[in-house]
């Protein structure tokens, strides 16, 4: 069975980083691209980042570009996410999961979702 688990989360001022794990469980991680999504109350959960399996590519939101970075660690089945420049905005329930095929932004190409791990910027 296909889990991930994310942690990391925590309360951070406006300007302070944090890093984000996704250890995967059941699978080996390094043939699937995963994505990094968030949540914000009241909001419709949105992609963040998506590293590809074969080659490492790298895509971001618009909003999160220059400030946060995606990488992976293929012996600790481990994605990261690297959150610098921390804006109130960037405040919610952030998840990882597994792409369905390729990499991609789109809530519907995903599956397998963690628990998710909330962060708070505050001002």
């Amino acid at each position: 069975q296909l889990q991930l688990v994310e942690s990391g989360g925590g309360l951070v001022q406006t300007g302070g980083s944090l890093r984000l794990s996704c250890v995967a469980s059941g699978f080996t991680l390094r043939y699937y691209a995963i994505g990094w999504f968030r949540q914000a109350p009241g909001q419709e959960r949105e992609g963040v980042s998506c590293i590809s399996s074969s080659d490492g590519s790298k895509y971001y939101a618009e909003s999160v570009k220059g400030r946060f970075t995606i990488s992976r660690d293929n012996a600790k089945n481990t994605v990261y996410l690297q959150m610098n420049s921390l804006k109130p905005e960037d405040t919610a329930v952030y998840y990882c999961a597994v792409a369905r095929v390729g990499p991609s932004l789109a809530l519907g190409d995903f599956h397998s979702w963690g628990q998710g791990t909330q962060v708070t910027v505050s001002s």
